[in-house]
């Protein structure tokens, strides 16, 4: 393939470039390195794209017009059979690379301005409290696999993500009046959170905290952790695609379910909108059966002395 030079413009794949270095000097800071991992992913389906439909290595940016993102779209999905919620964060990747460009100035119009993009949220997946139990209960005969489990119920039972947990020091945990609680910030939005350790995350965190080490579970990998996951799901015979941060979606559920106010788990979520939290955690079908079946107790017993019709 012949290598197009643009001397006298910047290119796409230029002002994706300028953006991860700018992203880059923002990790440990306010972004994660997850959101340059992702980011650097969504300028490598870019490329893809480009010499896959366009066949060319790269393109002036003051040539881009309105329907490359639509086309590129549509090249996730239909050519690569990527998930609505990938293509939705490729898109709005490139869409904010573009955006910035032109509040910089580097482009004379934003050409993606006014594209949409829904993204498709498919159901949260989490874990019942008869399968935490079942799965706490569980004689798995791997150390690694026993590791996945106690850090996902951890997660499950307290609302750390996998990031909070991997930094999780032992500084972080405090007593007060009598009760172990973890007072942290989140790492990836510096919002704080505090959260009161239950028995069985307060017994995992003392299994795994050595004396002497900096961090409280010492050296977590997350491509392993999720890898034992996925295997210990196997094993347990569970019909979901459970992950790693289905841990906080099983926290928020359960602690809805059991009545906890949404302004309290959105706090211990460390959400900056309850508009978050209401996404993160949905109501079962049994505590909306409770709720209406108290309702309907209560009702009855104010209308039982009214006539019937």
């Amino acid at each position: 393939m012949k290598q197009t030079y643009y001397p006298d413009s910047k290119t796409l794949l230029e002002l994706y470039d300028e953006d991860l270095k700018r992203l880059g000097k923002r990790i440990g800071k306010d972004r994660s390195a997850h959101t340059l991992s992702s980011m650097r992913q969504g300028r490598k389906y870019v490329a893809d794209f480009l010499v896959d439909q366009l066949k060319c290595q790269d393109i002036p940016a003051d040539e881009l017009e309105s329907s490359l993102i639509e086309d590129f779209s549509t090249y996730l999905s239909a050519e690569r059979g990527l998930r609505g919620g990938t293509v939705w964060l490729s898109c709005l990747q490139l869409k904010g690379v573009v955006r910035r460009a032109y509040q910089r100035g580097d482009l004379s119009k934003d050409p993606f301005n006014g594209f949409h993009i829904h993204k498709k949220i498919r159901p949260r997946e989490y874990l019942t409290e008869e399968e935490l139990i079942q799965l706490m209960n569980h004689p798995f005969q791997k150390k690694n696999l026993c590791l996945a489990r106690d850090i996902f119920i951890f997660s499950a039972l307290t609302g750390l993500s996998f990031i909070d947990i991997q930094e999780l020091r032992p500084t972080d945990v405090r007593d007060i009046d009598g009760a172990a609680w973890i007072i942290s910030s989140r790492h990836k939005t510096q919002i704080p959170f505090e959260v009161k350790l239950l028995d069985k995350p307060l017994q995992i965190l003392q299994h795994y905290q050595k004396e002497g080490n900096e961090k409280v579970f010492g050296h977590l990998n997350y491509r392993a952790i999720a890898s034992y996951i996925r295997q210990v799901m196997d094993e347990m015979g569970f019909n979901k695609h459970i992950t790693m941060h289905c841990g906080r979606h099983t926290f928020a559920t359960l602690a809805l379910s059991k009545g906890v106010p949404i302004e309290s788990v959105s706090r211990v979520l460390g959400h900056t909108n309850i508009v978050t939290t209401q996404i993160y955690a949905r109501i079962t079908s049994q505590k909306l059966n409770a709720d209406l079946t108290m309702l309907g107790d209560k009702l009855n017993a104010s209308f039982k002395d009214v006539k019937k019709t």
